[in-house]
């Protein structure tokens, strides 16, 4: 009988070992988990409240407190877990917004438009580096971020890029850049689609073709008309769609170290991250409606929370001092990727129509 009794207590203790691991794992990483949901909320409530894009107001505050991810500080884990794995599963639930349907709401050629316009930029963000002085990581960052979805698409490009030292300054730099830009866009190009006289779907188009970040693009859509918001998201929605695509893409070609003699530096990523396959399950699951419309909207909220708080961390990962040693040229290289977007969909539009 004493024996049974040792032989349970032993069994006992790997479960109560578990329980404490995972208890002071826990323990380490709330203090940081919780500095980056407070700086989350404080910009959304800066950007309800006083009209500030919500990405921005959370990257500076995060900067601003660039001392709490100090090595040895007790929010180190927890900032270091949000920025990471925290991004990992917003970007994840985006593909809860993904479906087939959409697509049936646009023309064969405005949806080849628009897929065009994500590859070409990319390809002339590669061109345009070069130009600049700039690395094929900033290039593939900066372009796929213009290309795609803004600040979204940085952060999920940033984990599927090798690391090096620069990797969170030049992530921070990108979302800050792609922010301010397509708010300038979303206060420019409504009035511009009303100068070329578009149609409401040629305007949609355009809007949703060319403004880097979800938000913005809604902004700038219903400020025109409810059908032009509405054609604007669905466009928006097809170029988040090309986010997995693309990061598949970039992974084959820095596994086959096509980029240059710098490709090898750093970790190597996985070929296809497990944040992508789950964003493609859940885009394949809402289009065959498997996924309710309550789900869906709740999947939309936590992800929008979940990157919010990961921006915020970045932030604060992020040395404001460091930041700025980007440099003038990665600048202009935004600056000129955005521009060849937006000219690249007007020919294109002007082709169609």
């Amino acid at each position: 009988m004493a024996q049974i009794d040792e032989t349970r207590a032993a069994n006992a203790r790997p479960a109560g070992l578990r329980g404490t691991v995972l208890w002071q794992s826990a323990n380490t990483l709330f203090p940081g988990i919780a500095v980056s949901i407070l700086v989350a909320v404080t910009a959304q409530f800066l950007s309800e409240h006083y009209g500030a894009p919500a990405m921005l107001m959370a990257l500076l505050m995060g900067l601003a407190l660039n001392f709490l991810a100090d090595q040895g500080t007790r929010t180190e884990a927890g900032i270091g877990f949000s920025a990471r794995t925290v991004l990992r599963l917003g970007v994840a639930l985006l593909g809860a917004r993904i479906s087939v349907e959409m697509l049936t709401k646009l023309g064969t050629g405005m949806i080849l438009l628009v897929i065009a316009g994500v590859a070409v930029t990319i390809l002339f963000a590669m061109l345009a580096a070069k130009v600049f002085g700039r690395g094929w990581r900033m290039a593939l960052l900066s372009g796929g971020a213009v290309a795609i979805c803004g600040a979204s698409a940085a952060m999920a490009i940033a984990a599927v890029l090798p690391r090096t030292d620069k990797s969170e300054r030049n992530l921070a730099f990108t979302v800050m850049a792609v922010t301010i830009l397509s708010t300038v866009a979303m206060i420019a190009y409504p009035p511009l689609s009303g100068w070329f006289d578009f149609t409401p779907l040629e305007s949609g188009v355009f809007l949703g073709g060319t403004i880097h970040d979800v938000a913005q693009v809604v902004g700038a859509g219903f400020s025109i008309s409810p059908e032009v918001g509405e054609t604007a998201t669905v466009v928006k929605l097809i170029r988040v769609a090309m986010l997995a695509p693309v990061v598949l893409v970039f992974s084959l070609v820095i596994r086959a170290g096509h980029l240059g003699a710098d490709s090898t530096g750093g970790i190597r990523p996985p070929l296809l991250p497990s944040f992508v396959i789950w964003f493609l399950v859940l885009a394949a699951l809402n289009s065959f409606g498997v996924i309710p419309a309550s789900v869906a909207w709740f999947a939309e909220q936590a992800s929008r929370w979940a990157l919010l708080t990961a921006i915020a961390a970045v932030g604060i990962k992020t040395s404001l001092v460091k930041m700025m040693e980007v440099g003038g040229s990665a600048i202009w290289l935004v600056v000129v990727e955005t521009i060849f977007l937006a000219c690249f969909i007007l020919a294109g539009l002007h082709l169609i129509s």
